[in-house]
């Protein structure tokens, strides 16, 4: 069954879009412990379930969970271990937000036992699902595409110097896809005209790693997106006022038509 929080849209295209990020929902009991409601939401991945909703005509299977990632972040390494050694970088259950502010009251973060519990609660369902999806589709079709979508701030002095580009390509430095995906999908974004890196400051997380093996047909990539594509960005630190800025379907256009032919270009190497 299904939990209530895991959000699934099955298709029978070989594309399956997976989105970690875009939940607010935080358990009461966790909450009380925040220092604030807003810094526990505030590193989402604002909207990208709405820039992203034309998926589903496009045959694709959508997994999606509603929790927030300060309760549990599911495309952390489940034990804990660092998937950017020397980089800054949040973790499995974060206790700061990407600023570097905390998230918790003192002395009220969650401890082992506690995190054991929560990988439990929601990160095991939430990759069961995925797993299980990559397994029904791989039934059918000898190559699946899994593609990671994120968004973050353009301007993250902490993680990150100067500003983002647009498009940030993620494939575990080439091991978690073919080459030739990778490149479909840089065709996609340059034909737009904006800025493009790939494996860059974003190489993808665990899920991209975890699940990427080309080999046995199932191709992850993720595409970590700068937020200014379709949402007012601030350039300096945000505030409750000013964070988070409303979808702006105008300015969203443009880059839903790009994300559009990258979906289609997944799809094309598919079946290539």
């Amino acid at each position: 069954m299904i939990p209530s929080w895991l959000e699934i849209h099955r298709g029978d295209a070989p594309l399956i879009v997976s989105i970690p990020h875009t939940g607010t929902e935080i358990p009461a009991e966790i909450e009380a412990r925040l220092v604030s409601p807003w810094l526990g939401r505030k590193d989402a991945d604002w909207h990208i379930e709405r820039l992203y909703d034309f998926a589903a005509g496009l045959g694709a299977t959508t997994v999606r969970t509603t929790i927030s990632r300060t309760v549990i972040d599911v495309n952390r390494d489940p034990s804990g271990a660092s998937l950017y050694p020397g980089q800054t970088t949040t973790g499995l259950c974060p206790i700061e937000t990407f600023d570097g502010e905390p998230l918790y009251r003192p002395g009220a973060e969650p401890d082992d036992a506690e995190i054991a519990t929560r990988r439990e609660t929601w990160f095991a369902p939430y990759h069961a699902t995925l797993a299980a999806e990559i397994v029904r589709l791989r039934a059918d079709h000898p190559r699946v595409v899994l593609y990671e979508a994120h968004s973050i701030r353009s301007r993250m002095p902490r993680l990150f110097e100067g500003e983002l580009p647009q498009f940030n390509l993620g494939a575990n430095s080439g091991a978690s896809c073919d080459e030739a995906l990778t490149a479909a999908v840089e065709a996609a974004c340059d034909a737009s005209g904006l800025s493009r890196a790939t494996n860059g400051r974003f190489k993808g997380g665990w899920t991209t790693r975890h699940y990427g093996q080309p080999g046995d047909g199932v191709h992850a990539i993720q595409m970590e997106l700068a937020c200014r594509g379709y949402m007012d960005d601030p350039d300096v630190l945000p505030t409750p006022q000013s964070w988070p800025a409303p979808y702006r379907p105008d300015q969203a256009a443009p880059l839903r038509a790009t994300l559009t032919d990258v979906l289609q270009a997944c799809l094309t190497f598919t079946r290539s």
